[in-house]
């Protein structure tokens, strides 16, 4: 049994299937997107990792199958779905490539992060309430935009909404960058503090002996 607030190392676990499962979908929503265009499926593929998405989290607290495995394959299947289809939205021209730059630059200016808190022996950070819904709203933006690109009035709907969408995500998927960025400076600020206080009492503790 683990320990409180300690996460199992389960890999064979069916939320994590269900994950890999929904990471293998991310090359085939390309191909269909990007190849023969068969939107219709390419829709079908994102609407099956959403229901995936929401099953893996109820079956992993149901069945007590939390795992920081889980954890990892979760933000990561989201995080690349919301690539694959910013990137077949913008070559196809639906997107222009100045929303998926400022979306690919937030990750980017976060990215910066994860060496120095490696090196201070600091996990990835806890995924924020303002993450999650930045996310959640991208990820039901991005298919009505490309449901928008047919002809008709749902399409037309469905382009109207998508932009409100999209815009919206846009902002909270920048605000929680900021959020998470300051979360980084901090932990890594406690981490030095920590160490120079760890080395100053040592030193003391071997002046003390002399």
């Amino acid at each position: 049994m683990a320990t409180h607030g300690v996460r199992p190392r389960r890999v064979l676990t069916v939320p994590n299937l269900l994950s890999a499962l929904r990471l293998l979908g991310v090359p085939i929503f390309l191909w269909l997107a990007l190849g023969p265009r068969a939107d219709g499926w390419a829709l079908t593929v994102l609407a099956l990792a959403g229901v995936t998405d929401w099953l893996d989290g109820k079956i992993a607290r149901r069945l007590g199958q939390i795992s920081r495995l889980g954890e990892l394959l979760d933000p990561t299947a989201d995080r690349l779905y919301i690539l694959a289809t910013l990137v077949a939205l913008s070559v196809r021209g639906i997107a222009p490539w100045w929303f998926t730059g400022l979306l690919i630059a937030r990750d980017a200016v976060l990215g910066l992060f994860l060496v120095p808190l490696r090196r201070a022996g600091v996990g990835p950070l806890p995924v924020h309430f303002f993450g999650k819904t930045a996310t959640m709203t991208l990820l039901y933006a991005l298919p009505l935009l490309l449901l928008g690109s047919w002809n008709g009035p749902v399409p037309h709907a469905a382009r109207t909404v998508g932009w409100a969408f999209a815009l919206w995500g846009l902002a909270l998927y920048w605000y929680a960058g900021f959020l998470y960025g300051g979360q980084a400076v901090r932990l890594l600020a406690r981490t030095r503090r920590g160490h120079h206080d760890g080395s100053v009492e040592a030193a003391t503790s071997r002046k003390a002996r002399v």
